[in-house]
């Protein structure tokens, strides 16, 4: 039986993302940004909390841990390199540690840039992968702590997984990364349609997050920050690929 997966809308426009395994009777959770509509969601489906996984420090992504470790005794795995500003780490992992999670091989993988010491996690039996606030719907995260050269570098780490592998990112920016990426990569029609989708979709009241790689690949700009057309889009053409990253990203910033 297939892992499922479960898209939990939290605070104002935080996201947290159950992985549960019927099989196993095992459940997971990536970040934990409040408790009860985490709390609501395993119980109306009658689950338990076995993992809690943490891609990074920020208190919208961590504020429900506590708590939900009080509820459930879960173990809570984050990373080492940022296990002073965590939530009591009972996994302390660096990039390429193996884990595990009711026997599906997890992956961690160095995502620093919105923070130093950020990771993000690939479930390949899943199709998978949880990336915080590094790669996110149509944008990246805002480089607080790290530098552009960090963020893309996590960035190309990302785009090395499968084109369909889903990107659970942290929150509900798509819509306003959409009207962004419109501004530097206009003649883009597969963004063009893109947008003209999250527009609906959002009218609707639905989410736009998990997206699917292959499709941030080709209408992300910060993705495409490689690509020939996108370098000569930012008048960049010549540039290396993390200089006009940080070029798009600078923009982003002035928007």
């Amino acid at each position: 039986m297939a892992l499922e997966l479960v898209t939990i809308p939290c605070r104002s426009d935080n996201y947290a993302f159950l992985l549960h395994d019927a099989k196993a009777g095992k459940t997971a959770l990536f970040d934990a940004p409040e408790t009860a509509p985490i709390l609501t969601a395993l119980r109306d489906r009658g689950w338990t909390l076995d993992d809690l996984f943490i891609t990074h420090h920020h208190g919208d992504h961590i504020e429900g841990v506590d708590d939900l470790r009080a509820e459930f005794g879960c173990r809570v795995i984050g990373a080492k390199a940022d296990a002073e500003r965590l939530p009591a780490l009972d996994v302390a992992v660096e990039p390429g540690d193996p884990l595990d999670f009711a026997g599906h091989i997890v992956d961690v993988i160095a995502a620093d840039g919105h923070t130093i010491g950020h990771i993000a996690f690939y479930v390949e039996d899943a199709g998978v992968a949880f990336t915080g606030d590094s790669l996110m719907a149509l944008g990246c995260g805002r480089l607080f702590e790290g530098t552009a050269e960090q963020m893309w570098g996590t960035l190309s780490r990302l785009m090395e997984l499968p084109d369909d592998t889903q990107i659970c990112s942290g929150h509900e920016y798509t819509a306003a990364n959409a009207r962004f990426a419109l501004s530097v990569d206009a003649q883009n029609s597969a963004l063009i349609q893109r947008a003209d989708n999250v527009s609906e979709l959002r009218a609707a009241g639905q989410f736009t997050v998990p997206s699917i790689l292959g499709e941030e690949k080709k209408t992300n700009p910060f993705l495409r920050a490689g690509q020939s057309d996108m370098k000569h889009a930012v008048g960049m053409d010549h540039a290396s690929d993390a200089e006009v990253f940080a070029e798009i990203r600078r923009a982003k910033d002035n928007f």
